[in-house]
């Protein structure tokens, strides 16, 4: 019965992840470092008139998110430049912060402890190592054109080339 539960969860997610040209999804969500002060929450309708880059990663100091979230800090200032850019993973707030802190990341990090942003933008998939299945995060990432819209979805990325796909798609904004 579990079994069902979890595929049915899945294939809901599967579902709902957005397309290009289709609205993204809305939310609100807790937001840790960048500019943002403690306690602060961020909604994407406030997030006005530039693009907007939401990175879905795994979790917090693990390799790979490693790689790819110190990628994102060393081209920071030409991210910063031409969208909002957010990492984003099921940590809390605390782990987030910790990862910030250890990594010296200056962009800031959402809490998705309640799995709402992951669900919507269906990143919360069924995945597997060594045989064993659990749910977890597909590594992707969406852009969001300034008219709210997705204008960019990479999927499945790869944290060493997930910088160059990201500003190959910005460039074309």
């Amino acid at each position: 019965m579990c079994a069902i539960a979890i595929r049915s969860r899945l294939t809901r997610a599967r579902a709902m992840k957005p397309k290009v040209g289709e609205p993204a999804p809305e939310f609100t969500a807790k937001v840790v470092g960048g500019a943002y002060p403690d306690g602060a929450e961020v909604s994407l309708s406030e997030l006005h008139g530039r693009p907007v880059v939401l990175v879905f990663y795994p979790k917090d100091n693990t390799p790979g998110c490693t790689i790819q979230a110190c990628a994102i800090r060393d081209h920071w200032r030409a991210l910063e430049s031409v969208a909002y850019v957010f990492g984003v993973s099921v940590d809390d707030e605390r782990s987030h912060q910790k990862f910030i802190d250890k990594k010296n990341l200056p962009y800031p990090l959402l809490a998705d402890t309640d799995k709402i942003l992951v669900e919507a933008y269906g990143v919360w998939v069924e995945k597997s190592i060594f045989g064993k299945k659990y749910m977890g995060i597909e590594r992707s990432s969406f852009v969001i054109g300034a008219d709210g819209n997705i204008a960019a979805v990479l999927e499945k990325v790869k944290p060493g080339a997930h910088l160059d796909q990201l500003l190959e798609v910005l460039k074309r904004l």
